[in-house]
């Protein structure tokens, strides 16, 4: 993968409100999962508070055909999800937020899958940077980065939601994922009965009450640094 390949492309992203009704306003990014694209998680917008400014990104690469859309990372041959790629896509996307979202007085982050691990993982190489993080159906990647003291240090808010019957991300990595985020961030979610490697009308209004507390918690308080 190259620099040039991993640059999020600015004008396909998907925005909520017009650029004159953003400022001064939160944001919450949106990153969508393997084989879709920024169409896919936007559907939520009218789900989630109407504070949120909602951003949905195009993740930068396309998958091998005959696969769909486009991803993050590449997840088949013998380095698929490669943690070396998702610090690679994470730092793209963080090079689209300092463009971006620089003057926005917090940042949220909501990824999906693939989306998840990348969300996660930029907030680990740049903690300060974000107010929380929501993973459904995503991970941590393995390995150790540079932030991740300073991480456990700040424990910044994460909702964590997964399906009994998600059968796409392998269980090695869920394994990970239940032993690391305890240790580094405050960490809330739901494990729900039955569901696939999708999101269910319960979860999203488990999201929902996380991001309406998340909300309360900054109004009360100074907000997250925004770069």
């Amino acid at each position: 993968m190259t620099e040039s390949s991993l640059r999020l492309d600015a004008d396909v992203v998907l925005w909520s409100a017009p650029e004159d009704e953003r400022a001064g306003r939160p944001v919450l990014v949106l990153l969508h999962g393997y084989g879709a694209d920024e169409r896919d998680l936007f559907g939520l917008a009218p789900y989630l508070p109407e504070e949120f400014v909602v951003a949905a990104v195009r993740a930068p690469l396309s998958p091998p055909f005959p696969a769909p859309g486009y991803s993050w990372y590449p997840i088949e041959g013998l380095d698929g999800r490669d943690s070396s790629h998702v610090t690679a896509a994470a730092s793209a996307f963080l090079s689209w937020a300092d463009a971006t979202t620089a003057g926005a007085p917090l940042i949220g982050l909501l990824g999906f899958s693939q989306g998840a691990a990348i969300a996660l993982q930029a907030l680990r190489l740049d903690p300060d940077r974000f107010a929380f993080v929501v993973n459904l159906s995503g991970y941590v990647s393995p390995g150790e980065l540079d932030h991740d003291e300073e991480l456990a240090e700040l424990r910044p808010p994460v909702f964590w939601g997964r399906g009994t019957r998600d059968e796409v991300i392998p269980a090695e990595l869920v394994e990970h994922t239940i032993d690391w985020l305890p240790r580094h961030v405050e960490l809330s979610g739901r494990v729900y009965p039955g569901l696939t490697h999708s999101v269910s009308e319960a979860e999203l209004g488990d999201v929902r009450a996380f991001l309406d507390k998340q909300l309360a918690a900054a109004a009360e308080g100074p907000a997250v640094a925004a770069g």
